[in-house]
């Protein structure tokens, strides 16, 4: 009886409720973005927005956001194809950051960001 003690059974019980606590997390905690991350989404930005297409690109990743995972595992597979157009560097990158769901939500503020800012003057 003594294997049933009240310390036993009481971190038996945190150690459950820290286990439910992690597997209902909404929130994954994730590290900052790097520097290479935030030039590459620096880079999709401009390059959107110079060739006007800020709405259809806000409207497009607003709508496909959910899916973000999805498409992170797509560019997996469909990595050799698209080394003819990337580094295997850049589709590693491009794969974690659409792995992050936090990533759209900074994509589509620089896209908006980006065209909402007069001509000349640098965005946020």
């Amino acid at each position: 009886m003594s294997a049933f003690s009240a310390g036993f059974l009481s971190r038996r019980a945190q150690d459950f409720r820290a286990g439910l606590r992690h597997a209902f997390a909404v929130r994954p905690e994730q590290a900052a973005f790097t520097i290479e991350d935030l030039a590459l989404l620096e880079r999709v930005a401009d390059a959107v927005v110079s060739r006007g297409m800020a709405a259809p690109a806000t409207l497009f990743l607003e709508s496909m956001g959910p899916m973000n995972f999805l498409g992170s595992q797509a560019l997996h597979f469909l990595a050799p194809v698209v080394e003819c157009v990337l580094t295997g560097t850049e589709i590693a990158q491009v794969a974690r950051l659409l792995e992050r769901r936090d990533s759209i939500h900074r994509l589509t503020a620089l896209i908006e960001a980006k065209a909402a800012a007069p001509k000349g003057a640098p965005a946020r």
